[in-house]
């Protein structure tokens, strides 16, 4: 009589041999977790110069976020030119902060510089300039009224403006159902 043989249905993964490291186990899980919690790489990448600065967005691009073994915090890895590396490097705990404002909790706990040259690599050049931000139509005539009409009784012209703007902005956004 011949035994019937067992077809799983998912292929198992391979494992090392020996013993192996305990973060080995649940790297993938946390990551996942690390980016439910709003570490996701693209923030960086798309928002790079609101986090830092316009001055430090023009000498680096930020190239990969790497996760450690021990599972503890990220490494933000920097690209910046030869001659402006040592002006990023003695700024790199303000980055971090910078950074780690931006998520709430520490998720960088260092920082590595790559330099490159001048010219950039032989594939392309490194931009390193940043976007100019996009101009902002002015106000309508009518949503401006009513914004004045509505904080016409604040005394105080800090508060005063503060509001208006803020009136501004909610009279002008759109609806969306």
């Amino acid at each position: 009589m011949a035994k019937a043989s067992k077809v799983s249905p998912q292929p198992k993964t391979r494992r090392m041999r020996g013993f192996e490291p305990a973060f080995g186990l649940m790297q993938r899980d946390v990551r996942t977790v690390s980016e439910t919690r709003g570490f996701a790489v693209t923030r960086l990448l798309t928002h790079w110069a609101e986090i830092v600065g316009a001055d430090l967005a023009a000498i680096t691009k930020p190239l990969k976020v790497g996760y450690n073994r021990e599972g503890m915090g990220a490494t933000l890895t920097l690209l910046t030119r030869a001659a402006t590396a040592p002006q990023v490097q003695m700024q790199l705990p303000i980055l971090q902060e910078k950074v780690n404002a931006v998520y709430g909790y520490k998720a960088i706990a260092r920082i590595t510089l790559t330099q490159t040259a001048p010219t950039g690599f032989s594939e392309g050049q490194v931009e390193f300039t940043v976007a100019p931000t996009a101009k902002v139509p002015p106000p309508d005539p009518v949503i401006l009224a009513q914004a004045i009409h509505v904080t016409q009784g604040v005394q105080n012209d800090k508060l005063r403006s503060a509001l208006e703007e803020m009136a501004k902005n909610i009279l002008s956004r759109t609806k969306k159902l």
